[in-house]
């Protein structure tokens, strides 16, 4: 459902503005049906209707991201705090795409779900030798990226970030760059980019070598 009504956005609001003006053109034309119950009436639904979507439809979704993050790997389930290489591209208009896909069909998706409760992570990324790719922090509570790893705003060499919890008073070692969550709980979604058919195994390698382990402080 969620990936119906992404892909088909428009044609959904299409639909329900089609049957909201059938109704208003039954009740109040054909029927003569007086107006302010339904103005009360529709006053009412708005208030309900903006909550839920601003405060209940982000979680519902991001739950949803997360059952697809931790889907099961060749290996068995992939389990929070680990990332995982998708060895393939992934394209919107595949019947099996990513539910993440962006409609590129020259990108790897490295997928993951990070819980800080226990601590910070240590994410490390190999060097990309110039190839874009990029890592995005998203705090699942409110849908907001709040921090991206790559090549547009740390670069493409090799380098360790520390993850760390809102409220974590700890020091970062030298020659890590902290990143401070707003949310114990983080989706990251990596895309690194892939030329042509004959890049792929390279890209595939690098994307493998994102990683994240526990901060041993």
């Amino acid at each position: 459902m969620n990936r119906f009504i992404l892909k088909n956005g428009r044609l959904v609001t299409f639909v329900i503005l089609a049957i909201l003006a059938w109704f208003v053109y039954r009740q109040f034309i054909v029927k003569g049906s007086p107006f302010l119950p339904f103005a009360i009436m529709t006053g009412v639904i708005w208030v309900i209707g903006t909550f839920v979507f601003l405060y209940i439809w982000p979680r519902m979704t991001y739950s949803a991201y997360k059952r697809a993050l931790l889907q099961k790997a060749p290996g068995g389930p992939i389990p929070v705090n680990t990332f995982y290489a998708i060895p393939k591209l992934a394209s919107a208009s595949a019947s099996d795409g990513s539910l993440l896909s962006t409609g590129t069909d020259s990108i790897l998706y490295v997928n993951g779900w990070l819980e800080l409760s226990d601590g910070p992570l240590v994410l490390h990324v190999p060097d990309f030798m110039g190839r874009y790719y990029s890592l995005q922090f998203t705090d699942p509570s409110t849908g907001t990226n709040f921090a991206y790893v790559g090549k547009r705003t740390t670069g493409t060499r090799a380098g360790d970030f520390l993850v760390s919890a809102p409220g974590w008073q700890g020091s970062v070692p030298q020659g890590m760059r902290l990143i401070a969550s707003t949310n114990r709980s983080v989706m990251v979604v990596g895309r690194v980019f892939v030329e042509n058919d004959g890049d792929m195994q390279a890209a595939y390698e690098l994307a493998k070598q994102v990683q994240v382990i526990p901060f041993d402080a």
